[in-house]
C-alpha cells in the first residue's frame, strides 16, 4: 500500500475516533448493513469499524494468525493440544476419604450410574461446591486457565478440598 493510501486510511480512522455516538450508529448501519448492537459503548463501536476500514484496506489476518488467535480465544497456550477424553476411559479421584469413579461415555460422563454432560456437575455433586471439572478430577493443574498458582506446597498438581464459603450477611 502507498505512503498516500496509508496517510488516508489514518486520516479516515482518526475521523471515525471523532464522532459521536448517533453517528457512529448511523456509519454502522452503512458500513456493516445491520443495526449495531445497542450495548455498545461509542469507544467500541467507533473501534469495530476503525478495525474494518483497516481490514478492508491492509487484508485480513493470515490464516496462521487466525487460527492462533481462536486457540487463545478458546482458552488454549500456543503449542498446547487439547486430547478429548476416549469414551472408556476411568477418571478415579478420591475426595473426604470416598473414592469417586467416573468413565467417560459416548453421551458425557457416567457417575453412580447415571451420565451427566460434564465432569463439573459431578465435581459439584461430590462436594456440594463449584468446581471446575476438569481441575477437581486433575486433568487440568491450577494455573491453566483459571489464573491459578500452579504447584501446591507439596509439590502437588492436584486439586484439594474446597474451601468452605463465606457465609453471606443479610442487609436487612
Amino acid at each position: 500500500m502507498s505512503g498516500s493510501r496509508i496517510g488516508d486510511l489514518e486520516a479516515e480512522v482518526e475521523r471515525v475516533r471523532t464522532l459521536g455516538k448517533a453517528e457512529l450508529r448511523t456509519l454502522w448501519r452503512s458500513t456493516f448493513g445491520t443495526a449495531p448492537p445497542r450495548a455498545l459503548s461509542k469507544d467500541l463501536l467507533a473501534r469495530k469499524i476503525a478495525w474494518h476500514l483497516q481490514d478492508k484496506a491492509l487484508g485480513g489476518l493470515d490464516s496462521a494468525t487466525a487460527k492462533l488467535l481462536a486457540k487463545l480465544a478458546r482458552g488454549e497456550r500456543p503449542g498446547e493440544t487439547r486430547r478429548p477424553l476416549k469414551p472408556g476411559t476411568v477418571i478415579v479421584r478420591e475426595y473426604r476419604d470416598e473414592r469417586h469413579t467416573v468413565t467417560v461415555v459416548s453421551g458425557g460422563f457416567e457417575w453412580r450410574g447415571t451420565t451427566y454432560g460434564s465432569l463439573s456437575t459431578i465435581a459439584r455433586a461430590i462436594t456440594g461446591t463449584s468446581w471446575n471439572g476438569p481441575r477437581f478430577f486433575g486433568l487440568r493443574v491450577s494455573g491453566e486457565r483459571d489464573g491459578g498458582g500452579g504447584e501446591r506446597r507439596n509439590g502437588s498438581t492436584a486439586p484439594s478440598e474446597p474451601r468452605p464459603k463465606k457465609p453471606r450477611e443479610s442487609g436487612e
